[in-house]
C-alpha cells in the first residue's frame, strides 16, 4: 500500500523557517517525481515545488523561489521542503504527491498519482 505522510508543519512568525518532510512507503521513491502543493482557504491548489527522479532537477513557484528548497533522499524515501523567510501568504495546508515517471517534474497537480493527507503551515505574528 502506497503511503505519503507529511510532517513538520506548525505555526511560525513571519521571517521564520520550517522544514516539511514527506515520508514515502510502498513505492520505489527513485521512480517517482515528487511535488509539494498547497491550498489556502478559498483558493485553488497551487504547485509550490517539485523534484524529478533522474537528475533531481527542480522547479519552484515564482512566489517561493529563493526562499524554499526541495530535496530528496531516495535511501530513506523522504522528500523535504525547507521553507525560509516565511510570509503570512504562505499559510496553507501543504501536501506532497508522487508522480510515476522520469524526466521533468510537473507543477500541475493532475499527473500526480498519490497524495498525502497534508500538514498545516500557519505564518502569523
Amino acid at each position: 500500500q502506497v503511503r505519503l505522510v507529511e510532517s513538520g508543519g506548525g505555526s511560525v512568525q513571519p521571517g521564520g523557517s520550517l522544514r516539511l518532510s514527506c515520508a514515502a512507503s510502498g513505492l520505489p521513491l527513485d521512480h517517482y517525481a515528487i511535488g509539494w502543493f498547497r491550498r489556502a482557504p478559498g483558493t485553488e491548489r497551487e504547485g509550490v515545488s517539485c523534484i524529478s527522479t533522474d537528475d533531481g532537477s527542480t522547479n519552484y513557484a515564482a512566489s517561493v523561489k529563493g526562499r524554499f528548497t526541495i530535496s530528496r533522499d531516495n535511501h530513506t524515501k523522504t522528500v523535504y521542503l525547507q521553507m525560509n523567510s516565511l510570509k503570512p501568504e504562505d499559510t496553507a495546508v501543504y501536501y506532497c504527491a508522487a508522480d510515476l515517471g522520469f524526466g521533468d517534474c510537473y507543477m500541475d497537480y493532475r499527473p500526480y498519482d498519490y497524495w498525502g493527507q497534508g500538514t498545516q503551515v500557519t505564518v502569523s505574528s
